[in-house]
């Protein structure tokens, strides 16, 4: 058995400014930010009523060419962290004022390499003195590899070492990537002294710290870390030659790491900032409104899930299984079935169809084929027996499954037959992932849900009434960037 050594969970929140947090907390205001894949979103939420009184949101089209082709996937961190900042800027000044806690989360499992201490990863942008905003530093920090990167192929991750953890690394996983990069661009590596997600590098650069500090959820999402203990594997990745010195301090999650560094877009200085948080559990702390709820989200992906009150980890060894066990809060854990392909696969379908009447000479802008495919598809003559495999990123427990169309016919041709199939292929996919049968041992009694490729879509509503038998409710405000908030009015 590995000497485990472990992580000191509570040491970074001193007895001094949660002290003080608690004094300012009164009548006060909480910033809740979500970094998702796709897009920023921000959100000013009432302490005493937890209701959201303001919010703002922007794409950040940040994706960038990798060297791996479409193996690879990365974001540009310029582009994300201005995105927060043009977010927070629109937020009412008035309201920023009295902002007494911040709150972060975001997608889950990436990586980005930073230099902290003399030279810094961020700078100042100021006007007469006075800070105007935080920006990053290009040549010290790198790309953020996200968790839809595929550069670990299946014969990669099983020349690893197995993780002493109740949880599997896959491609995409930030200590995964990072073996990766050890391997294949130890140059690139040596220019930089601290890794984190894009939510602890944030985390990081608002409050100054000469090193991150990470919540269990990320810590977990990153890969070889013992959720019994609360630890890395560090003697296990050390035997592999592992740069362990990448491995950031873990913190409870929900508890504060750090205080606002200097007015922030008229925030106070020394606000109180938690540790970053996953995007699936602020999500899920945001919309759930019993323990007989499931919260299912499709947004870029899909992940249905649900709180298990009694779970007990092991460390080790892990089980690949559609359904895994991610950390949620004050020792919970969410059983979840978190599927790579959602709104991203009905966006490339769209995406196709556009390409093909570029190539016929017309030109139709996507919002347009959005409308006439959902409209076709809603039609209930749709439905038909043509089959979709709509996995085009694999699954994590499924690396070699690739997409397909099966069962075509002449009479299945029609475009709202095709995008019924495709929307039906989505959810039987996750249900093949997590059946009815498990949430019915669980007592769900419903699901309850979220994203905006699910709120927006009545098709995949359709679909996933018919094939989980249950009914499917729109909670309001049920969103990350809130979950962000909630999780440190918690603290």
């Amino acid at each position: 058995m590995e000497n485990i050594i472990k992580l000191t969970l509570n040491n970074i929140s001193s007895n001094d400014f949660r002290g003080k947090a608690r004094r300012k907390m009164a009548g006060g205001l909480i910033l809740g930010i979500d970094l998702g894949t796709t897009s920023v979103k921000v959100c000013v939420v009432n302490v005493t009523s937890r209701e959201v009184i303001a919010k703002q949101s922007k794409d950040t089209q940040s994706h960038t060419p990798s060297d791996q082709g479409t193996g690879g996937s990365k974001q540009d961190v310029h582009k994300i962290i201005y995105a927060l900042n043009t977010c927070v800027a629109k937020l009412p000044k008035d309201l920023l004022r009295k902002i007494t806690r911040i709150g972060i989360c975001g997608q889950m499992h990436g990586v980005v390499f930073w230099n902290s201490g003399k030279v810094k990863a961020w700078e100042r942008i100021e006007r007469n003195g006075t800070l105007v905003r935080y920006d990053v530093v290009q040549e010290e920090l790198t790309a953020l590899y996200t968790w839809q990167d595929s550069r670990c192929d299946s014969a990669f991750i099983e020349s690893l070492p197995m993780p002493q953890s109740h949880l599997p690394t896959y491609s995409g996983y930030g200590v995964s990537t990072m073996f990766w990069m050890a391997k294949h661009r130890p140059e690139k590596m040596s220019r930089y002294n601290c890794a984190g997600t894009i939510q602890d590098f944030t985390v990081a650069m608002l409050c100054d710290l000469e090193k991150p500090v990470m919540s269990v959820q990320n810590a977990a999402s990153w890969g070889y870390f013992d959720c019994k203990n609360n630890c890395w594997n560090f003697t296990l990745l050390k035997r592999a030659d592992f740069p362990v010195h990448f491995l950031p301090e873990v913190v409870n999650s929900g508890k504060f790491v750090g205080t606002l560094a200097d007015d922030w877009h008229s925030i106070p200085k020394g606000t109180p900032i938690g540790a970053g948080l996953g995007d699936l559990q602020c999500s899920v702390l945001a919309t759930i409104e019993s323990v007989h709820d499931a919260v299912l989200n499709i947004s870029t992906s899909a992940q249905l899930a649900f709180v298990v009150e009694n779970y007990e980890p092991t460390n080790g060894p892990p089980e690949v299984s559609p359904i895994e066990y991610f950390p949620y809060f004050h020792g919970k854990f969410l059983a979840v079935a978190a599927s790579l392909n959602g709104g991203n696969a009905l966006a490339m379908f769209v995406k196709m169809l556009q390409q093909w009447t570029m190539e016929l000479g017309f030109s139709i802008p996507q919002s347009q084929i959005w409308e006439r495919v959902l409209a076709l598809g809603l039609d209930d003559n749709t439905r038909s027996d043509l089959q979709v495999q709509p996995t085009l990123l694999c699954e994590r427990h499924q690396p070699d499954v690739h997409a397909s169309v099966t069962n075509i016919n002449i009479g299945n041709l029609g475009l709202g037959q095709a995008f019924r199939a495709l929307c039906h292929g989505l959810l039987q996919n996750l249900h093949n992932m997590m059946p009815r049968d498990i949430l019915s041992k669980a007592h769900i009694t419903r699901i309850v849900g979220n994203g905006s490729g699910l709120s927006r879509n009545k098709v995949l509503q359709k679909e996933v009434q018919q094939l989980y038998q249950l009914p499917l409710v729109f909670t309001t405000g049920g969103d990350a960037a809130k979950g962000a908030a909630l999780a440190v009015s918690l603290s």
